[in-house]
Formats: C-alpha cells, structure tokens, sequence
C-alpha cells in the first residue's frame, strides 16, 4: 500500500497534471508519477515545477515539466502539438490549476472576476478539448477535474471562485455524456477545507470552529484528495462517469 493509501498500476501511461507546482497538484502529479505514469507537470513556476519533477524521479518515475500559461491558447496548443508527437497518446488529464481572489460581490472587480473564471473554468474546458481530441483517437482516457466544496454550498466572498467551481461541474457532467461511449470518463473531485497555508492563515481560533462542522474533526490533508484522483485515474474507475465525489470529512453531508 502507498502512503496515499491506495495502490495504482499506471505503468505505461502519460498523464499531464494542471497548477502542477505545488499544493493539491504537486500531489496529485507525484501520487500519479509513483504509480508508473510518466507525468506533464504543468504550471508557470518553472523552479517549483523542477521540484515536483524531482520529487517523481527521485521515487523512480518519469517526469517533464512544461511552464505553460493556462489561460493561452497559444502555449497550450503547442504544447499538446508536442504530446502528440512525443507519446502519440494521453491516458490522464488532471485539471487542477486554479486560483482566488476574494471580496464581497459590490467590491469585486472586473479583473477579479475575469482572472478566476479564465484560470479555473476555461483552462478546464482549453485542456480537456485539447485531451479529448487525442483520448478519442486511443479511445481511452480519463479526465479529473478539481472542483471544490464551494462549487456546490458556495462561500461568502467568493462568488468568482464558487462561479468557477460549479461551472466545473456542470463542465464534467456535460462532458462525460459526450465520452462515455468511447470509454472516456469524466469526473469531479470537490475537496473541502484541506490543510494548505491558506487555512493555517486563518489562525487558530477560526480553525477550531471549522473543525466543529467537519464530523471527522479534522482537516483534509493533500494526500486525502490524491487518492482519490488517484482511483480515478486508474483502470478500476472504468464505470465511473459524471461524478463529483465529495472529499470533506462529511462537512457538506
């Protein structure tokens, strides 16, 4: 068993990893890599992506990175030209790139609002069409979306990021209908309040109150939701299609 409490056979494979450079992606890309998959960590640090990429050699896998601007149509564009003619296939996508800008609605700017849907909802829809046209061709694939509890309760002062992450799901819905038949699947992973150094800002105090409403009284930590990509990603989620599951400790219920 690994230490993301699930063992993964994704030798062979290819896999390209969004927002790959640290956090929720830094993880997922390393869990996937540890699996035999050989990984595209992709994100705009070329220094952080270096350390993801080490991290999977270092463990005996394959790694590139590729600093890549998510919201260029561009960059992103070459950039999949090129995995077509490297490999010929891509057996994983991971949509995981994603940013905040917090404030109240009457407060928000047009940037604000704009940064956030471009970097979270439309780098989703620019790589899974790209990912789609090679998984057709293989008639094999499997696309993760990182959703977020937001997308589904909402969270006062982020209405863009919330927007976003609903707009994900309905994305990963639509989509797994028109993939499903070519063996394609499509889903979600929404996590909850996750131990990041953004909710160790929040301070103590206000911690302790969120863990209340978490009935596993604590919270998640990165390697909670990499497992779950991670048997998503695999072989053994071939009938699992159109879902989000919910990585929250039970908080949403």
């Amino acid at each position: 068993m690994s230490e993301f409490g699930i063992s993964v056979d994704l030798k062979d494979q290819v896999a390209l990893v969004t927002g790959a450079s640290q956090g929720l992606g830094k993880a997922c890309a390393v869990a996937i890599g540890k699996a035999g998959a050989h990984v595209l960590c992709v994100a705009r640090n070329a220094e952080k992506l270096a350390a993801t990429v080490a991290e999977i050699e270092e463990a005996g896998g394959t790694a590139k990175a590729a600093a890549v601007d998510v919201s260029s149509r561009d960059e992103i564009k070459e950039l999949f030209s090129g995995i077509q003619t490297e490999h010929g296939r891509l057996d994983v996508l991971v949509n995981n790139a994603g940013i905040t800008r917090d404030t109240l609605l009457p407060r928000m700017t047009d940037d604000q609002w704009d940064q956030v849907i471009t970097t979270n909802l439309t780098s989703c829809f620019l790589f899974s069409r790209e990912a789609s046209k090679i998984m057709m061709g293989t008639r094999y694939g499997r696309i993760i979306n990182m959703a977020s509890v937001s997308g589904l309760i909402g969270n006062p002062g982020q209405t863009n990021y919330s927007a976003s992450k609903a707009g994900m799901i309905g994305f990963t819905r639509s989509l797994s209908r028109e993939l499903g038949k070519r063996k394609i699947t499509v889903n979600a992973v929404a996590p909850g309040f996750i131990e990041s150094e953004m909710t160790e800002a929040l301070g103590p105090d206000i911690l302790k109150e969120v863990k209340k409403r978490i009935p596993a009284n604590r919270l998640g930590t990165a390697a909670d939701v990499a497992s779950c990509v991670l048997f998503l990603a695999s072989p053994a989620a071939s009938y699992v299609t159109g879902q989000v599951l919910t990585v929250d400790g039970g908080m949403t219920g």
